[in-house]
């Protein structure tokens, strides 16, 4: 059995200066950041809005594709219910503010999770704030709410078998890429890059799946006070980085050399 190499099975980053093609980032620590103020948590949400407005320019400018943020995991609705009321207000009115500064920077908007469990208005803001995006070829902005990893393979799982019951596709033709096909993430390259703010070590159910083969990056810093230098660090952390997927340091050097 051949095991050569070909371009296709090894996700170099697509940028000339060896920038990640997807960011993904878990924005934790709002709360603290309020607490440790002496503010109700709500506040550090509102400076946190402020953080991923300099983070989503700063990916804008420097050519990024795709920048995911998990806003709202499925897990949160287990916090007090005027803190989730409180975060739907929030999110809402972010969407309706930052159309503007989205279509002037040439980003578009796509939202994953299970949006039915939103308010029929937040859905529709949703809806038209990714239709007025849609036409936008700059960066790709990934908003994950109510969103779950293993949600997200379960969705896939069941419209696989729908699919097979339908007689669509047959069962050997399930494999890693038909189920990559069904994920909400379908159409977008998987994370090179994954950052966590806040000092946590864990991934919380964040894009399971597509985080195979991501170099992971853990900072203290709380949300609300990352910014451009801290990404900046992030970036050059992983430009440092060897990514072999399964193969020798030596192939992957002979594999860049031959281009």
């Amino acid at each position: 059995m051949s095991h050569a190499m070909s371009n296709e099975s090894i996700n170099f980053p697509a940028t000339d200066n060896g920038n990640p093609r997807h960011i993904a980032i878990i924005m934790d620590g709002n709360g603290r950041w309020a607490q440790r103020r002496l503010m109700p948590r709500v506040m550090g949400h509102r400076s946190g809005v402020k953080a991923v407005r300099k983070t989503v320019e700063h990916c804008a400018r420097n050519n990024i594709e795709v920048l995911s943020l998990f806003a709202f995991s499925s897990e949160n609705w287990r916090r007090p219910l005027d803190e989730v009321s409180l975060l739907m207000d929030l999110f809402m009115a972010t969407l309706q503010a930052e159309i503007d500064n989205m279509m002037e920077n040439n980003i578009r908007l796509l939202v994953i999770g299970d949006k039915s469990a939103f308010s029929e208005k937040l859905q529709e803001r949703i809806r038209l704030a990714e239709a007025a995006t849609a036409v936008n070829t700059g960066l790709t902005l990934v908003i994950a709410a109510n969103y779950g990893g293993r949600w997200d393979i379960a969705q896939a799982a069941r419209r696989i078998a729908h699919s097979v019951r339908l007689g669509e596709i047959g069962e050997q033709e399930v494999s890693e890429a038909l189920i990559s096909r069904y994920l909400v993430t379908d159409g977008l390259p998987e994370p090179d890059l994954f950052i966590r703010t806040g000092g946590e070590e864990r991934i919380s159910n964040f894009l399971l799946w597509q985080l195979a083969y991501t170099e992971f990056y853990f900072t203290d810093l709380l949300w609300p006070d990352f910014d451009e230098k801290e990404l900046g660090r992030a970036i050059d952390s992983f430009k440092k980085r060897q990514r072999r997927f399964g193969f020798t340091g030596d192939q992957i050097q002979e594999k860049k050399m031959s281009g």
